[in-house]
């Protein structure tokens, strides 16, 4: 039975969140507490229901920050989220849980009971299980003295109050941009249409929220207000979250020094597939150059279209979303906009279903589910073979106040099973912030967010196939620079012309989408790759450069040095990282992880190239060998099981049209 998101209050998040922590606790004391000899049973089971108990509570309580509609609501559930993940620090800290798990470990029998080549699944992931905990248990301190363990405690729980704070501060930020009808010129009436009205009568407001934003800076002739606009969005919870950055990284240089470890980077990254930053950066060197090579180019390219607007050299920040757009209309004769026409929302998420279902065989029903916002709507996916249920996902996809204001799949609940070997099926949520529909339209997409709805649908699949038996390893619980690898495959499809015309129709003549069009689409992928690939390496390279030293940096400096990666300029007087939330939001030390990731994302799709981009034989592979087992094994050894060979990076290039390398 799904959770009632309906009767959801301020009440409810924190009782979800101290049951989970009560239950937890009498699991706690009974393991030890175990006066004989230690068992899976007594010792390890119990650990694992309760990293299953935390992650349902999550689902009940503090994801509800992220959507909640009621502002109490929202304050309660990043309450409730400071409360469990600093009783988590508390946990993962207790010297006698870890001496519990350290004693289990050298039982003379362990590693012929703990045997991953044997047959029974569950013992094997229960081996893994125990290498994770002790791996925990070091990343916690158990291998310093008591004092310096206590400090690193303190430490991570002040930045689990930060985290928090951060993301709230970046949620409930508002501003807006005040224009009157005639600087709307070049903009389209359903744009027009889903603005908010100004202060003054007959005035718009354009808010920080995605669908205000993207579509002005991409389609407005105005530069001067492309530039307002750009600034406001630069500067977004910049004196909120400023000081907090700092902070932030203070506190992870000096857990970093008490590891006796040269940076938070070396810290961290022993969980990653790269295992250290300087792996990044060799990695980042190796596609640095002929990324470098065609930017420069399409700098040239971008120059001629503001040349020939009667715009000085050289390109700004602000200009290149439009210049992108102006060579989309003027060399391919791709209009965005009419594009979008042929995307009307519930089409495409219509022809997603199908084509996923056809290649993973699966089966989507929409389900009535009490849901925490009228918009959000829920379902089941079915295995078509067998009919087994196989999980639950929401979908809440358009932006409102207080809500996430980015594009993310949230899981709300697990596989696995639970201590009295009870299956339970996993539970997700989209939450995305895409175009709204309007009196006169549906909500119609424009490409790059149905790029986006695939990309994040690829998460939803990977949490909701899983496998695993244990929470600790559903769905996308894997190393996190490979996490996005099963969403970057997916945006594939999006560019296929036999695949967009199975869904692509005029939302009003129902017509499907001009073969020529969707030709010219396809044709345009690789416009500005390499800039906006430089773009990536930018943003990756702030990251690391924050997060490789142990003494204080400028960071407007770091920013302007880094700029220089990208090509273009930085914006003097906006301060990007004080929204940039993956800074906070788990992917620190760990934003290459998208180019990383998509090396193996178009790896993998090379066997959809080969084979037919809608195989169901490859398609149920790569379900089998990849999603399924979630965090089970690791992501090398699914991705040599699935290529058959160790992954190379020629799927890449050829997809940047770079060749090569």
């Amino acid at each position: 039975m799904l959770f009632d998101y309906s009767k959801a209050d301020a009440d409810s998040v924190s009782e979800a969140v101290e049951t989970a922590i009560s239950r937890s606790e009498a699991l706690i004391d009974g393991i030890v507490s175990v006066s004989g000899d230690r068992t899976l049973g007594n010792t390890m089971k119990p650990l694992e229901e309760v990293i299953r108990l935390g992650a349902i509570a999550y689902g009940q309580g503090p994801f509800l920050g992220q959507v909640a509609q009621d502002e109490e609501v929202r304050v309660a559930a990043r309450a409730g989220e400071e409360r469990l993940e600093k009783w988590g620090l508390d946990l993962i800290s207790r010297r006698d849980l870890y001496e519990a798990v350290r004693d289990f470990s050298t039982r003379a029998d362990v590693d012929i009971s703990l045997n991953p080549a044997e047959e029974d699944d569950m013992v094997g992931e229960y081996a893994r299980a125990l290498e994770f905990a002790l791996r925990d248990f070091r990343l916690a301190g158990h291998e310093l003295s008591a004092s310096d363990r206590a400090r690193v405690q303190k430490l991570k729980s002040r930045l689990v109050t930060l985290g928090v704070k951060f993301s709230a501060a970046l949620a409930e930020y508002e501003d807006y941009l005040e224009v009157s009808h005639q600087d709307l010129a070049g903009m389209s009436d359903s744009y027009i249409a889903q603005l908010k009205a100004g202060e003054s009568e007959g005035t718009y407001r354009i808010t920080m929220s995605y669908p205000d934003v993207i579509p002005f800076m991409e389609n407005s002739p105005r530069r001067d207000l492309r530039e307002k606009l750009a600034f406001k969005f630069g500067n977004r919870a910049r004196e909120e979250n400023t000081p907090i950055l700092q902070e932030v990284l203070s506190l992870r240089a000096r857990i970093a020094e008490l590891f006796g470890v040269g940076s938070w980077a070396h810290y961290g990254m022993v969980t990653k597939m790269a295992l250290s930053p300087e792996v990044v950066e060799a990695f980042y060197q190796s596609i640095e150059a002929p990324l470098t090579e065609a930017a420069l180019l399409e700098l040239e390219a971008m120059g001629r279209i503001l040349e020939a607007d009667g715009h000085p050299l050289p390109l700004q920040p602000w200009d290149r979303a439009y210049c992108h757009t102006e060579q989309l209309k003027r060399e391919y004769q791709v209009d965005p906009l009419e594009v979008a026409a042929y995307f009307p929302l519930e089409q495409v998420v219509d022809g997603m279903f199908g084509i996923t279902a056809q290649v993973f065989g699966l089966r989507y029903q929409p389900i009535e589910a009490p849901v925490w916002h009228p918009e959000v709507k829920a379902y089941r996916i079915t295995d078509t073979a067998s009919g087994e249920l196989l999980a639950h996902f929401y979908m809440d996809l358009h932006p409102r106040e207080g809500k996430f204001g980015h594009a993310a799949a949230f899981p709300l609940a697990p596989s696995g099973l639970d201590l009295e070997g009870a299956s339970h099926r996993p539970v997700s949520a989209m939450v995305a912030n895409l175009t709204r529909p309007t009196d006169e339209a549906p909500a119609l997409l424009l490409h790059d967010e149905v790029v986006t709805l695939f990309h994040e649908f690829g998460h939803i699949l990977h949490m909701s196939l899983s496998k695993a038996n244990l929470a600790r390893f559903s769905g996308s619980r894997t190393e996190w620079d490979f996490v996005e690898a099963p969403s970057q495959i997916m945006e594939n499809w999006c560019w296929i012309p036999e695949v967009l015309e199975r869904f692509a129709r005029h939302h009003v003549t129902g017509e499907a989408i001009p073969s020529d069009l969707v030709s010219r689409l396809a044709e345009a992928r690789n416009l500005n790759v390499g800039l906006f690939n430089l773009r990536q390496i930018m943003l990756g390279s702030i990251d690391m450069e924050l997060h490789t030293t142990l003494n204080p940096v400028d960071l407007e400096d770091v920013l302007r040095q880094k700029s220089a990666i990208g090509l273009v300029p930085h914006h003097e007087g906006t301060f990007m990282p004080a929204s940039f939330g993956h800074l906070l939001g788990g992917y620190d030390a760990g934003y290459y992880g998208y180019l990383w990731a998509e090396v193996f994302g178009q790896d993998m799709f090379s066997r959809f190239s080969e084979k037919g981009v809608l195989s169901a034989e490859v398609g149920m592979e790569y379900r089998r060998k990849v999603l399924e087992p979630g965090g089970t094994k690791d992501a090398h050894d699914l991705l040599v099981d699935f290529l058959g060979r160790a992954p190379e990076n020629e799927a890449f290039f050829r997809k940047l049209g770079l060749g090569g390398c």
